[in-house]
């Protein structure tokens, strides 16, 4: 692999005068330094390799910009990604909603990346880089903790060896937000997906909330319809001429009386849920006292 010291850069870049004399004579060695230095700057034949590397899970447009400041910061890039795995992720920084393959295939399906590294290091090391090849590593300045549980940058040893390359983050949209954004609206996507054919058992819910979500959706669409007839009412009533304050009030009238017997139906319908979680729960508990007495040893 082909790379080129800050010490090496700054003796290629003195006058011919200043090189040692063994150098100077040596032209295969000054052909050398120029192919590394082109070579550094993506200019060769051969690209810079430039390292990034993340958990990627929920893969989003932040992302791909990330990746994208890395392919372009060589007219001549070519880009690695590294991706942890569930078991290590889950280690240093919790559960992800994407497994592992899941998380390298969307990866391998963005445009700016030209090879995918699976199991990539939490802490790159001077053994990883040498086996990739890598000339730079690029992310966000941000420090991230590392596995010492001390709070040092997992990239401080990067830095300090001078392939670090900073790319800027995209504001307002992370996967952390987008967890959030799903936790803030659970009912409603609970909701959502009831109704497009998933069951109570695949969400993860119980049977009366199942139920409470039910009659949720039910009041909502009553809300929308009312809402679409009060608007063809109004039209109606703007066409015949009739007084717009009367029209109101009645029309509010009728909309209170039904959206009341509307109420009283769906609090029927819970009470009668309970009921029938009560009942079932009686009848299991008589069949467990049943069967506790048939077991109990009958005295000589």
């Amino acid at each position: 692999m082909a790379r080129v010291s800050n010490a090496r850069k700054r003796q290629g870049a003195k006058p011919a005068a200043a090189a040692t004399p063994s150098s100077a004579a040596d032209p295969a060695h000054n052909n050398t330094t120029s192919s590394s230095a082109k070579q550094a700057a993506g200019s060769g034949d051969r690209p810079v390799r430039v390292y990034a590397d993340g958990i990627f899970d929920l893969f989003h447009f932040g992302h791909a910009r990330a990746l994208e400041q890395a392919k372009k910061l060589f007219p001549n890039t070519y880009l690695l990604v590294g991706c942890c795995n569930d078991e290590l992720t889950k280690r240093y920084k919790g559960k992800t909603v994407m497994t592992q393959e899941e998380r390298y295939e969307s990866l391998r399906h963005c445009k700016w990346v030209d090879e995918v590294i699976p199991d990539a290091p939490w802490v790159l090391t001077q053994e990883f880089i040498d086996i990739h090849q890598i000339d730079y590593v690029a992310h966000d300045a941000l420090p991230y903790a590392d596995t010492s549980g001390a709070a040092n940058d997992v990239y401080d040893f990067v830095k300090k060896i001078g392939k670090f390359k900073e790319t800027k983050r995209t504001d307002g949209v992370s996967t952390s937000d987008l967890i959030m954004r799903i936790l803030k609206d659970y009912n409603q996507y609970v909701m959502r997906n009831l109704a497009r054919g998933y069951s109570r058992k695949d969400l993860g819910v119980s049977y009366v909330k199942e139920k409470q979500l039910q009659v949720n959706m039910k009041i909502n669409k009553l809300r929308e319809t009312v809402k679409a007839h009060q608007e063809k009412l109004q039209t109606v009533a703007k066409t015949a001429g009739l007084n717009h304050d009367e029209w109101l009030a009645n029309a509010d009238r009728w909309v209170a009386g039904f959206l009341e017997k509307f109420e009283q139906h769906c609090h029927n319908m819970e009470t009668a849920i309970k009921d029938r979680i009560q009942e079932r729960l009686g009848r299991q508990l008589s069949k467990g006292m049943s069967a506790g007495l048939v077991q109990q040893p009958v005295a000589a």
